[in-house]
């Protein structure tokens, strides 16, 4: 029975990972290697365990019957891993996907024609303020202009020092009057002589 986890079976993943090197410890035990033999060892001779012939025969048949069973395993999954990932890319799920991304693709340009609408008529209204803006103060540029220029016309007539007497003889020349009445059309009807 396999266990199966985001799409591959552990018994897969371990039979597809890269094998790793046995780690075993030079010197097993408490001793190091400068250590003498113990004393109840001095004189012993290492003798290999007896292997039974018969025995030997069966477990190498096994052993290669196990290591053909487990090539076969790991070559039956690596081909459905590759099926599967080639249908992925080629079969029915990859015409679900370009279906799939298609409908996305329009949904989105469909939003982004929206936004490309609003920013138009965001766009058109800010140009018309800027417009309005523009014309607004090239107006009061010219209302400036023009009371400048006001201003310079008026000031031909002040009294300076230069022209204090002129302007006396002709205020003695032409007398005005400002003693006078008039009605609700602006017409004078009353005024006084001057003495």
């Amino acid at each position: 029975m396999f266990q199966v986890i985001g799409g591959r079976s552990v018994q897969a993943a371990r039979v597809l990972a890269p094998r790793s090197a046995v780690l075993v410890e030079a010197v097993r035990g408490r001793k190091s290697r400068t250590d003498p033999v113990a004393r109840s060892k001095v004189g012993r001779i290492k003798v290999p365990p007896p292997v039974d012939p018969v025995e030997m025969v069966v477990l190498k048949e096994r052993y290669g019957e196990y290591q053909m069973i487990m090539r076969a395993l790991r070559l039956e999954f690596k081909e459905e891993m590759l099926r599967k990932r080639y249908e992925e890319d080629t079969g029915s799920l990859a015409e679900e996907r370009a279906r799939q991304e298609a409908q996305e693709h329009r949904v989105l340009m469909d939003l982004n024609h929206l936004e490309n609408q609003r920013m138009l008529k965001l766009r058109i209204v800010r140009v018309q303020k800027e417009k309005e803006e523009a014309d607004r103060k090239k107006f009061e540029v010219i209302l400036q202009r023009e009371q400048e220029q006001q201003e310079i016309e008026d000031a031909k007539n002040f009294i300076t020092l230069e022209n204090l007497d002129q302007r006396i003889e002709e205020a003695l020349d032409n007398p005005k009057n400002y003693n006078f009445a008039i009605d609700k059309q602006g017409k004078v009807v009353k005024q006084t002589m001057l003495q």
